[in-house]
């Protein structure tokens, strides 16, 4: 049968990638002698863009998670799994990702490149819940700001350059920087994908209408954004908690994918716009969830301050903040998926649309109270 996992919209849809399999599985982990024999998939995530879920194995069940070497080689993984390293020496509660008896975390077969995670004994009650979807209560989205402040703490002095991929991962180079289009333009040049997805839209009419405006606000306060790798997918279905009830607490930090080296403030805006604003219902009237907002703020601030430079640029970073993931994204769609609904969605919906909505009364509305909150 074949795989369900979360749609643009936010439906199930047939799952792009094959699940995971027995027999794919034995010849992978067999580099993992600790493990022992693999027993059998027991949980497929419902994440899309790779084959993931949980592993049982005759000493311990594991993570494995399962890429198309297009979207992330082994060089890819192994910088996400330096920055866990060093987030987990500061500290930080983050599943450790287990080496091969030879020491690669990120073994190649058939194409693919595999990750295998260390599990934590920890509840996982958003396992299931799509993007963009906000947190059961504002007890636990406070927690969660809270949480992204420690681990803002714990990345401190990880200071390798940004990714180079430029699939499926945040960035902020292009919005971060004093001229948008010569970075798109030359990040177009360096991806052929990327560049094959834009050819027949009118993008630099579309950017320059919708975006370019809003980084004109923001581009006066960029000087005082310092760089920090940052995880830039804080949802709640990233993180595991104590429990399961409204008073449970942050209690590990899950997924990496998307992180890069950004700033505090463009990781702070990305858990805002994930978990308070619900995107894939676009066009509705009460998609923003203002007490998400100010809680994750207020979470926030309790554990680490921001300067004034970054209090003011946090509001004008809210419709820019998905941008530069929305034309990653749109380069996936189009040439590894080969999905033009999605490739669509991607360009209107999420580089475009979001941008839109926060000039709307609605939008305006919210940026105004993360702008109280924060200040």
């Amino acid at each position: 049968m074949t795989a369900l996992v979360h749609g643009t919209a936010g439906e199930l849809v047939p799952a792009r990638w094959p699940g995971l399999t027995l027999e794919e599985l034995q010849p992978v982990l067999a580099h993992y002698a600790p493990l022992g024999a693999v027993r059998g998939v027991i949980w497929h995530s419902p994440r899309p863009f790779a084959a993931s879920g949980m592993v049982a194995c005759e000493a311990a069940t594991v993570f494995v998670k399962r890429h198309d070497s297009r979207v992330r080689s082994q060089a890819d993984l192994r910088e996400e799994h330096a920055l866990i390293a060093h987030l987990h020496r500061a500290g930080a509660p983050v599943p450790r990702v287990l080496p091969a008896r030879y020491g690669e975390t990120a073994p190649a077969a058939g194409g693919y490149t595999y990750e295998v995670h260390a599990l934590l004994p920890h509840a996982d009650p958003y396992r299931d819940a799509v993007s963009w979807s906000p947190f059961a209560s504002v007890a636990h989205a406070r927690d969660a700001g809270r949480a992204l402040a420690l681990l803002h703490r714990a990345a401190a002095g990880f200071t390798a350059p940004p990714r180079r991929t430029g699939l499926l991962v945040a960035d902020f180079r292009i919005f971060g920087g004093p001229d948008p289009m010569a970075g798109l333009a030359r990040r177009i040049a360096a991806e052929p994908l990327l560049a094959a997805a834009l050819a027949p839209r009118d993008w630099r009419g579309d950017i320059a209408r919708t975006l370019m405006p809003l980084h004109a606000q923001l581009a006066p306060h960029l000087s005082g954004l310092p760089p920090l790798w940052t995880h830039n997918d804080f949802h709640a279905s990233n993180l595991l908690w104590t429990g399961h009830d409204p008073g449970a607490v942050v209690a590990a930090v899950l997924d990496f994918g998307l992180a890069n080296r950004t700033t505090a403030m463009f990781d702070v805006a990305t858990a805002i716009e994930r978990n308070a604003v619900e995107w894939l219902r676009l066009g509705e009237p009460d998609i923003p969830h203002l007490d998400i907002a100010r809680a994750i703020i207020g979470g926030y601030c309790a554990e680490r301050r921001p300067s004034v430079a970054e209090a003011h640029a946090l509001p004008l970073l809210l419709p820019l903040v998905h941008a530069e993931f929305a034309l990653s994204e749109l380069a996936y769609f189009h040439g590894i998926a080969s999905n033009a609904a999605d490739s669509d969605a991607a360009y209107n919906d999420f580089l475009l649309g979001h941008a839109v909505w926060f000039g709307e009364a609605a939008g305006q509305h919210f940026t105004e109270a993360v702008r109280d909150a924060i200040s």
